[in-house]
């Protein structure tokens, strides 16, 4: 720049080895090359650099530099330069000249004209006109609003205001078109709003915005009364969005402590360990029992016929048998005596102690337990600062999380498009303060019903539309997987020491747009790759 002009822009493409560079000597390659080009505009002037890389301004006071570095210092010191540090959120200029400028779908640029008047300018007339459009979308658009106007009661009230000069930020053009501050009116047609909605969210180019990226956008073309509340609604409102946005609020459900046990055994954990190999008794499953007062255990092998009935039984003499329950009917005066530590001494014979000894252990175990109590309110609110209250009715909608899974690792990564949600499944009962049960469809009867409030998502509004349930097939651990369909490419890929082949894998449930790359220790070990000319490339499973 000179005297705050731009004269000259530059630019180029890394060469192969250049991608190996690390970031501060690539920083440093664009000075270097900026001198060179520019070599006859600034060789014998003072010249000042800005960069948003920050080290790059300690170059010459660096205590050691690489060869490379050492290289182009010998070329920097023929020039009279400073180099500045600019923040690179502040370099918005910059930015602007490295990204490439995005069609909006409100606002279509007369791109023809516009290239025409261009080179007009510069002397370079254009012998055959070719009509060139950015986006295509139904013209008649701006003729239906303005239609609507026309037979709108609440247009014909602005207008009279207009008359009245009572409306100073409505106009009126030579067509008799309403407008606000330079935005098209858009009168009372819901059929009217919700196209536009409709054009801005779920056409080919919107891909689905949230409300305030949607806002800004319409609003620079058009305008109607409560436009920011409608807009928001809309997206709320969007059945792919639920499904396949991931939410950035704090998990739902309050967490909810269980009470204290007030003796061992009176409240326990149960679990089951299935799957194992048979033995010769016919064990094929173990029963997992934990004390919550004393976190003792035991570990019961039974088998998956067993019932209810059998599992009582077996409760009874491997658990019952060997301890003390805190149910009434094992709370006689022998029992009192045999569980009260004050009533044996450590050889275990009857000690005799007074009243107040008594009475200060019951005070003792009054205090823990109520020390006991503090604590657990005290980690409750600790715990619900990073949770949110979610409550639902009988009756409501709502989405079910699941979670996918791919034949090869990494699929946090390249899993972004996958969906987040299922649904809506309709609430049947509310089975406690956190947990509800869903009526589910019958392909996922081996799913269990009741889910806590953590795994659901309100669905503001059940889709009128036909909803095929069979996209995603979800197993019933609420997972589903996503395998490799086809290959319909592959590319060598070449670094300092060896050179990689790299596989364009097409999952499904996503497009062959979604393709992602993969080398091929990621795949699996029964899964092999046939090439065939010309690139019809299949995974063929062994």
């Amino acid at each position: 720049m000179q005297e705050g002009r731009v004269i000259a822009y530059a630019s180029r493409q890394l060469r192969k080895h250049e991608t190996n560079y690390p970031t501060h000597d690539l920083e440093l390659a664009a000075v270097v090359h900026a001198l060179k080009i520019w070599r006859h505009y600034l060789l014998g002037n003072t010249c000042h650099i800005y960069t948003d890389h920050k080290s790059l301004k300690y170059i010459f006071t660096q205590p050691e530099l690489n060869m490379r570095q050492r290289r182009w210092l010998e070329l920097i010191k023929d020039y009279d330069l400073e180099i500045h540090y600019h923040p690179g959120k502040a370099n918005v200029v910059a930015d602007a000249l490295s990204r490439r400028a995005h069609c909006n779908v409100i606002e279509v640029r007369p791109t023809a004209r516009v290239i025409c008047w261009e080179m007009n300018e510069i002397e370079m007339p254009v012998k055959f006109l070719v009509e060139l459009y950015n986006i295509s979308i139904e013209p008649t658009l701006r003729d239906l609003i303005i239609e609507a106007q026309k037979h709108d009661p609440g247009m014909a009230h602005i207008r009279e205001g207009i008359a009245e000069a009572k409306r100073d930020c409505f106009t009126l053009d030579n067509q008799g078109v309403l407008w606000f501050k330079n935005r098209l009116v858009v009168p009372k047609d819901m059929e009217l709003r919700k196209k536009i909605l409709e054009e801005a969210h779920k056409s080919v180019l919107a891909m689905h915005p949230g409300s305030n990226k949607m806002y800004q956008d319409l609003k620079q073309r058009f305008w109607w009364t409560r436009m920011k509340r409608e807009i928001a609604k809309y997206v709320s409102e969007c059945h792919v969005c639920k499904r396949v946005k991931a939410d950035h609020l704090k998990p739902a459900g309050m967490l909810h402590p269980l009470n204290i046990p007030a003796w061992k055994w009176e409240d326990i954990h149960m679990d089951f360990v299935v799957g194992l190999p048979r033995t010769q008794k016919g064990y094929d499953s173990i029963w997992v029992i934990i004390d919550r007062f004393t976190k003792s255990a035991h570990f019961i092998p039974v088998k998956t016929s067993y019932t209810a009935a059998t599992y009582a039984e077996l409760y009874i003499a491997r658990i019952v048998s060997l301890h003390e329950l805190g149910d009434g009917s094992f709370r006689g005066s022998v029992w009192e005596e045999v569980r009260t530590p004050l009533n044996r001494s450590r050889t275990g014979e009857r000690v005799t102690f007074g009243p107040d000894l008594v009475t200060q252990a019951e005070e003792q175990v009054r205090f823990i337990r109520e020390n006991l109590k503090r604590a657990r309110s005290r980690r409750k609110s600790y715990s619900d600062r990073r949770r949110r209250p979610l409550v639902f009715k009988e009756g409501d909608h709502v989405y079910l999380r699941v979670s996918p899974m791919k034949g090869v690792h990494r699929f946090g990564v390249k899993g972004k498009l996958a969906p987040r949600y299922v649904g809506p499944f309709k609430i049947s009962e509310k089975c406690g303060p956190v947990a509800y049960r869903l009526e589910l469809p019958p392909r996922l009867a081996a799913v269990h019903d009741i889910f806590h409030v953590s795994q659901l998502k309100k669905c503001p509004r059940v889709p009128e539309e036909e909803i095929d349930t069979s996209q995603v097939q979800i197993e019933p651990d609420l997972t589903y997987e996503a395998g490799p369909v086809k290959v319909p490419d592959q590319k060598q890929r070449s670094t300092r020491r060896s050179t990689v082949t790299m596989y364009k894998v097409q999952w499904s449930e996503h497009t062959e747009e979604e393709a992602t790359w993969e080398t091929e220790e990621y795949r699996e070990p029964s899964i092999r790759v046939s090439f065939r000319p010309p690139r019809t490339s299949m995974f063929r499973l062994a």
